[in-house]
């Protein structure tokens, strides 16, 4: 078991990684199942990419690698830090210089604490849908924990809470949502990604996950909506809101009226 403190040891995370694979070997699926909901965190619940885009966009321009705000969003939303800066390194023909990573992450963290908020309706529609729920992100563990935790919305997810650091390659691979579904017991005929990236539609298609993509972040260009469309996402979401409509129509629950609380309270996952 996991003890506290010491959830992103060695030790825990091959127990998640254990856990994982076993659990979607067999099946526990009846004809009430209720679908779990894989958020991603950043633009998706906090509305962090175009905070953490602009202080990226900053650094990189300061240091000798002009790089604008649009342009960090369009190449690296949704993907894992070392991923973007392997793609730097190698259109810029040399390393990152090493004072870039504690420079951003003394930056995020003083943004997170001082303007990060969570995207707008997100807290009370995870209080009205009775669902099981967790995250997985791209987002390394401690940067997770800090934005959930400084826009309020970490204890709603408890121990549920799935880092790309934890698996072998990050969005959009697959892998981070296959771990995720593994994580909470559940088959991946009955999850649903919620997605405001590319990589990330690309991740839960390709893990044979139900996508609802989402443009309700800051960050969210017009022309988001049809690209999200076109990667593979099912619905899209202009507000999160909105996941108590499309829900209940695409895994066909009877009995849940939009804007009403769901009948359904189904047992949480079982933490480690």
């Amino acid at each position: 078991m996991c003890r506290a403190g010491d959830e992103h040891s060695d030790n825990c995370n091959l127990q998640r990684f254990n856990r994982g694979v076993n659990i979607l070997s067999y099946s526990r699926i009846t004809s009430e199942t209720i679908p779990t909901l894989i958020f991603d965190c950043d633009g998706v619940l906090i509305d962090s990419e175009i905070v953490v885009c602009r202080l990226v966009s900053e650094e990189l321009t300061s240091l000798g690698y002009p790089v604008s705000v649009t342009e960090v969003i369009s190449r690296y939303a949704g993907r894992p830090e070392p991923a973007m800066i392997a793609d730097i390194e190698q259109d810029w023909g040399r390393s990152v210089p090493a004072e870039y990573f504690p420079r951003i992450k003394a930056r995020v963290a003083q943004a997170y604490a001082s303007e990060l908020r969570p995207v707008s309706g997100v807290a009370e529609t995870l209080a009205r849908i009775q669902a099981p729920v967790c995250v997985a992100s791209s987002s390394a563990p401690q940067k997770l924990r800090l934005g959930l935790e400084s826009t309020g919305l970490h204890a709603r997810f408890g121990q549920n809470i799935v880092s790309a650091s934890y698996v072998a390659q990050g969005k959009p691979a697959p892998d981070v949502f296959i771990y995720a579904a593994g994580w909470m017991r559940a088959q991946i005929e009955h999850c649903v990604v919620i997605e405001d990236s590319i990589p990330g539609v690309e991740a839960a298609r390709k893990a044979g996950i139900r996508t609802f993509g989402f443009v309700g972040g800051s960050h969210c260009p017009p022309e988001h909506e049809e690209r999200l469309l076109a990667t593979g996402a099912e619905h899209v979401l202009r507000n999160i809101r909105d996941l108590e409509r499309y829900l209940p129509q695409a895994f066909g629950i009877i009995g849940i009226q939009p804007n009403a609380t769901p009948k359904w309270h189904p047992k949480a996952a079982e933490s480690v």
